[in-house]
């Protein structure tokens, strides 16, 4: 057979192949395969969005947008590639299952634990935040060995790193799991508890839309502080990873990071004078 007859024979079956193959190869081969080169291409930065999450998620159920710390900060960081800001709504645990199936970009507000790390990536940690707790009327502890007391009953959310955190430096205490945070409030406010350990950030918001309770204490000796990352794809191309980390320090480093978080705070009625000094996310 001749190279002319083979060349005629390859143009021949090419012609009975449908266009849409055509169409879909050319755009099998355009799609971007890391998400840097997404992000540049379709000019959009998809996030996790959780409702009721200040201080880094509020909807407002009305006009369908969001606000908070978290979107603040994805703002920001999309405007590196001149993008807009896309808000998938999900729920916590849902997030890190978003990114393996593509459904997002970054996760904000993840706690980097060795079985998140099984499956995704994580920045540098864009704040560190103590714990403490919020306790009964009266009762003002200072260091983990005021609650560390047979005498003291203490609640948590189960399954929780408040879980984790009260079982480790309170142990003598009577420790009592919640199915939520809200159920460990109920139990504070009707006096079946006298503290809850949580977070900063989540017992700063608690107390801003819970008036009655009691300040938020910032808990030491030892200072327990846990940092937060935003989760990510796990990808062989780190590019997008190394520019978020650098979006990360510099905003660290000239404060931003913790203007975002105040503001976020703000969403919960949290004032300035009501988060402690000594806090420097």
């Amino acid at each position: 057979m001749s190279l002319g007859s083979t060349r005629r024979g390859l143009a021949a079956a090419a012609s009975l192949l449908p266009a849409t193959f055509f169409i879909r190869s050319a755009r099998a081969a355009e799609t971007p395969n890391n998400t840097l080169d997404r992000v540049t291409t379709t000019k959009q930065l998809r996030i996790n969005a959780v409702s009721g999450s200040p201080p880094y998620f509020v909807k407002d159920l009305s006009a369908g947008t969001w606000g908070g710390a978290a979107v603040e900060m994805a703002k920001a960081i999309a405007k590196v590639w001149d993008a807009e800001v896309v808000c998938v709504e999900t729920t916590w645990g849902n997030s890190v299952l978003d990114l393996q199936s593509n459904k997002i970009d970054i996760a904000f507000a993840l706690n980097p634990t060795p079985q998140r790390a099984l499956a995704i990536s994580f920045t540098k940690p864009y704040i560190t935040a103590p714990f403490g707790c919020i306790a009964k009327q009266g009762f003002n502890p200072k260091t983990w060995d005021d609650l560390n007391k047979p005498d003291i009953r203490i609640g948590f959310d189960l399954g929780s790193l408040h879980e984790t955190c009260a079982r480790r430096f309170a142990p003598k205490a009577q420790l009592t799991g919640y199915k939520s945070i809200d159920e460990c409030i109920l139990a504070l406010n009707g006096g079946r508890i006298d503290a809850e350990v949580i977070a900063t950030t989540i017992g700063l918001s608690t107390v801003g839309k819970n008036p009655a309770l009691g300040p938020y204490h910032v808990l030491g000796t030892p200072a327990v502080s846990l940092p937060s990352c935003y989760g990510i794809q796990r990808e062989p191309d780190t590019r997008f990873k190394e520019v978020v980390d650098a979006w990360i320090d510099f905003n660290r480093g000239i404060g931003t990071i913790r203007e975002q978080m105040i503001n976020g705070l703000a969403y919960a009625n949290v004032k300035p004078d009501q988060i402690p000094s000594d806090l420097s996310f």
